[in-house]
């Protein structure tokens, strides 16, 4: 039988119906985005118009924060003007876009996340093959894999969905187009595809975790035997990346592990690995790593034609 599709568009319910809240909210998160983008540019371009851009972490470092700023703007722009509107609509064809992208860039976060791991894992317990392992090329190709992972991922979230029938009523209790509150709105049954959702998205971010904390477990386990100085700098660096891992993938795998059932506190948690989490990122990152604090001295002291002609 032949899937029938009467909704044109969506109401995304959002945060609150409230006009005072709606207000606090849009001054809230319109600070919270520019500074995303601010902590993000400045680690970007600190990175790219220093020297650290050719040590791997910091490569790989330059991309997240990349990721962060793409990932953010696929929900906050549009969170932001829908803050300000009686009414939230969002066309079927721009909701199918929406939940692509937020996969795609969140896929793209997920790895790069793991990536890292995979490098200080190399750096801290295989020093002597760190820069054979983490050369220029494989770097490379280890980003591209990322992203064609994430393309994969998103993919096939899109070709679950874009199949379902959806004939009403269109009101999405949420910020933004996501997986589940639209599995909810499909006039049949979703059950088979819910597993499958959660093969998808569940399983990719619980694999991921648990890479991560394998990782670090054999850091911490590697370190044990350093002299104090060396084990309180790799201490720092990784206690830094876990910071971020719990920040991001905790409020993701709550959501995606589970059943394809939706709750009213998933808009919460979801506001953590959107907004909250790339907004701590460069904090996370630069507060307490000397060499950050140090590039971006060198770089924003000096004149600001020299950083142009070197971003350009």
């Amino acid at each position: 039988m032949e899937n029938v599709n009467n909704v044109t568009e969506f109401i995304l319910l959002g945060l609150s119906q409230n006009k005072k809240i709606k207000t606090l909210y849009f001054l809230l998160f319109l600070f919270c985005y520019i500074a995303i983008w601010m902590g993000n540019l400045l680690i970007i371009i600190s990175i790219t118009c220093s020297q650290l851009i050719g040590q791997p972490m910091y490569f790989f470092l330059n991309y997240l924060a990349f990721s962060d700023l793409c990932y953010t703007s696929t929900v906050t722009p549009k969170l932001l003007t829908d803050l300000l509107k009686e009414m939230n609509r969002i066309s079927y064809a721009s909701c199918m876009a929406q939940l692509f992208a937020t996969h795609f860039f969140g896929g793209i976060e997920i790895f790069i996340l793991t990536v890292m791991a995979y490098d200080r894992y190399v750096a801290i317990c295989k020093p002597l093959h760190y820069m054979v392992i983490m050369s220029r090329r494989k770097r490379y190709i280890l980003i591209f894999a990322c992203c064609i992972g994430a393309f994969l991922h998103s993919f096939v979230q899109c070709l679950l969905t874009i199949n379902l029938p959806f004939c009403g009523p269109s009101e999405i209790d949420h910020y933004f187009c996501d997986i589940y509150p639209l599995l909810k709105l499909a006039c049949t049954d979703t059950y088979s595809i819910g597993i499958l959702v959660v093969a998808n998205s569940g399983m990719t971010g619980l694999v991921n975790f648990v890479v991560l904390m394998l990782s670090y477990f054999f850091i911490l386990y590697t370190i044990r035997v350093y002299p104090a100085e060396s084990r309180s700098k790799a201490l720092s660096t990784c206690s830094s990346h876990i910071t971020v891992v719990v920040l991001f993938f905790v409020p993701i795998l709550y959501i995606y592990i589970r059943p394809a059932i939706t709750f009213p506190e998933d808009k919460v948690f979801a506001l953590f690995y959107t907004i909250i989490a790339p907004m701590f990122n460069p904090l996370i990152y630069t507060l307490r790593n000397m060499e950050m604090k140090n590039a971006m001295r060198k770089v924003w002291c000096q004149n600001p034609f020299s950083i142009g002609r070197q971003l350009f």
